[in-house]
């Protein structure tokens, strides 16, 4: 297996397939990774698109959220170095939210933090039973700034105000519940589950799925334009040098509750 952070192809029946490929730290995303996934997705045809794109982790977790430890140096690193990895990160989501293709998502393992935010930016997405969720930025002083959209529109802003304050992890039945994602299977039945959704979606119009998408998208809270884009990357930024985030990666490293400062 290729040591790329992420490997794409593309079938003779037009399928696009990504998967997330640092199994060894359970696909946690970096600076590496990141580029990777962006590269991968504006990398796709255009003359003629993909019919569908299929996400998956490999190894034991979908995704991990976001590696801890390159985050703790990136927040010691300068301004301009966190907005440059918060707007590669925000680009990334976007770019995948506003695919002009159907995309499907199988999750096995463990989708916690920035990995909920993938799903919630894909259109479909297949569970295993087993799986556990968790948006759990604020445990490490941090916010889920970049994916609060996509979330909202896949959640319900209820939900978030739930799940986004309390950091706490979530079952498989639970993020059914709430609609993170539409449907469970056995583990062994995720792969022959996202074969069965991809031919639902070749059997339909391709430039009907597109313009479907598109509509969508403009009455969604993901659908937002350049300048809110912009206002999330520097709140994303500008609180990973927080003395609360710093604390809350300490403790991280430490393992150990944080003790958090008092607000400034």
């Amino acid at each position: 297996m290729s040591n790329s952070p992420v490997l794409s192809s593309l079938d003779d029946r037009g399928i696009a397939r990504v998967a997330l490929n640092r199994p060894e730290v359970g696909n946690a995303y970096d600076g590496a990774l990141i580029a990777a996934l962006s590269a991968a997705l504006a990398a796709l045809p255009d003359k003629p698109p993909p019919r569908a794109l299929l996400m998956q982790g490999n190894g034991r977790h979908f995704q991990a959220g976001a590696d801890l430890n390159w985050v703790r140096a990136l927040a010691e690193g300068s301004l301009q170095e966190n907005l440059a990895a918060s707007r590669a990160t925000a680009e990334a989501i976007d770019q995948l939210n506003r695919l002009p293709v159907p995309s499907v998502a199988l999750v096995q393992g463990g989708c916690f933090g920035g990995g909920t935010g993938l799903i919630a930016a894909c259109d479909i997405v297949i569970a295993a039973e087993d799986a556990m969720f968790s948006i759990a930025e604020v445990r490490w002083g941090l916010t889920a700034a970049i994916i609060i959209p996509q979330l909202s529109d896949a959640i319900s802003v209820r939900q978030v105000r739930r799940y986004a304050l309390t950091g706490e992890r979530f079952g498989a039945a639970e993020a059914l519940r709430i609609g993170l994602v539409h449907k469970l299977v056995a583990r062994a039945e995720l792969a022959a589950a996202g074969e069965e959704m991809l031919a639902k979606l070749l059997e339909n119009g391709p430039a009907a799925m597109a313009e479907t998408k598109a509509l969508a998208l403009e009455s969604a809270w993901g659908g937002f334009a350049p300048a809110r884009l912009a206002a999330l990357i520097d709140a994303h930024a500008v609180k990973r040098r927080s003395a609360e985030a710093k604390e809350g990666l300490l403790s991280f490293v430490e393992k150990r509750s944080a003790r958090w400062p008092p607000p400034a």
